[in-house]
């Protein structure tokens, strides 16, 4: 598993894995389906922005693109987020990529906390996050709606110090 920088001529393949990922537990935000359209105008914005407002990187396993991984500034802190094909799940994959993006988020942008926002039931990110030294911060009850469905939203923070 290596994390790469995007380019733009990873549309193509951007648009494939974010129609193939189970959407289960990603925000809305991520378009649906998402079109080489879609693909164009994040790839602009991540190339134009890496390592400015953020860290965004392509989770890669013997050269192909398997998932996405990003900690983007929000406010006062940073927030992370990552999505992967679910044939490479449950592999250690994730909890390395996430251990290796808050590194270089921490030394490259200077970021004092890292914060992750977990949909309730997603029990496997939750471990991932616990991995790496994320703590529990809180819940807010009753916040997300997917696919009808009412969760909760639990907090997890990673700070400088306690990495």
């Amino acid at each position: 598993m290596e994390l790469r920088h995007w380019t733009l001529s990873d549309a193509m393949e951007l648009t494939s894995l974010c129609n193939a990922v189970d959407r289960h537990h990603l925000s809305d935000r991520l378009p649906n389906p998402y079109t080489e359209k879609d693909a164009e105008e994040w790839l602009k914005m991540v190339t134009d922005n890496d390592t400015i407002t953020g860290i965004y990187r392509a989770i890669v396993c013997d050269r192909k693109l398997i998932g996405s991984i990003s900690v983007e500034k929000k406010d006062d802190d940073a927030e992370i987020g990552y999505m992967l094909l679910n044939e490479y799940k449950n592999k250690g994959i994730a909890t390395e990529a996430v251990k290796q993006v808050c590194t270089i988020a921490f030394k490259v942008l200077s970021f004092e906390q890292i914060t992750a926002n977990v949909f309730q039931p997603n029990i496997a990110s939750i471990r991932v996050l616990l991995k790496n030294g994320f703590k529990y911060k809180g819940t807010i009850p009753n916040a997300v709606i997917k696919d009808g469905n009412v969760s909760d939203l639990l907090i997890y923070v990673l700070t400088k110090e306690t990495r």
